[in-house]
């Protein structure tokens, strides 16, 4: 790590990376903001824009069910039953009973409700508040080692299933007839999502994990003329407005994870107005 720390010193020769809190910061943000920017495309594409947002809120159940069940670690907690979440969704979805966008509502609204009762028992909440909106700043050395674990499978992961899942977003019935098992990649990304929301959750906030994630992605969209650009260009806004957001929550004095959303919506709605030249 200090050939690393010497190197973020070389390169950014500012007061605010001194800190080694900061240059911990500044690391997570470059692994988690590219997983999340990726994943956000095939969201956007999937029209699956809340379903983060559903499994960010999941996050507080678990966490509330880990307690109940004597569970040590939050984390563990949080990830099973975000994935069982996951499933449950894509399962409800798959059938067709009703929208997508209804699902995710309903599940959504179910989940943190019941974090929510389970956790504010006995006035207990305060302690479990932390995770609305996170804190980047906390990282330490070990949490960096498993984000970078995490970003590996996830760019091999996204790899894989990019090209299957945009084929079954843009239509089921050709995806079959291609060989592409369409409930099966659809349940993998599910859970891949839901892995990465819950590894992000500690730093990024539940309340701020589902604009981070597809902000992003809609931005890249707007200007994007094929599906790599798209891809490209949603990593590109995620760096940079996770730098940007970092260095001004520093010099303002307020939360990282609201600054980079903040960011990354101005760079959405710029792309908003560029959208017409481009295309």
């Amino acid at each position: 790590m200090n050939v690393i720390y010497a190197i973020i010193d070389f390169l950014l020769p500012f007061e605010a990376f001194e800190w080694t809190f900061m240059k911990n910061a500044l690391l997570a943000i470059l692994l988690l903001t590219p997983l999340l920017a990726l994943l956000g495309t095939m969201a956007v594409n999937q029209q699956m824009a809340f379903f983060s947002d559903a499994l960010g809120h999941s996050a507080l159940t678990g966490i509330g069910l880990g307690v109940v069940l004597g569970v040590s670690s939050d984390l563990l907690a949080m990830l099973v039953f975000g994935v069982v979440w996951a499933l449950l969704i894509c399962r409800i979805k798959q059938t067709g009973a009703t929208s997508t966008d209804t699902v995710i509502s309903v599940f959504s609204s179910t989940s943190v409700a019941a974090g929510l009762l389970i956790l504010s028992r006995g006035g207990g909440f305060a302690k479990y508040s932390s995770l609305l909106v996170g804190d980047v700043l906390a990282v330490t050395a070990q949490d960096l080692l498993w984000l970078l674990v995490a970003l590996i499978a996830g760019i091999i992961l996204w790899a894989v299933m990019y090209n299957r899942l945009l084929m079954a977003s843009i239509s089921p019935s050709l995806a079959r007839t291609r060989g592409v098992r369409v409930q099966l990649v659809e349940c993998a990304f599910v859970v891949l999502v839901a892995v990465a929301v819950m590894l992000s959750i500690k730093w990024v906030g539940v309340m701020l994990i589902n604009a981070l994630l597809i902000l992003p992605a809609a931005a890249a969209r707007n200007v994007a003329r094929s599906s790599r650009q798209h891809a490209l260009i949603s990593v590109i806004i995620a760096l940079v407005c996770g730098f940007a957001g970092l260095v001004s929550s520093y010099a303002w004095d307020t939360t990282v994870g609201a600054a980079i959303v903040l960011w990354a919506a101005g760079c959405y709605f710029i792309s908003l107005g560029l959208r017409r030249f481009i295309r």
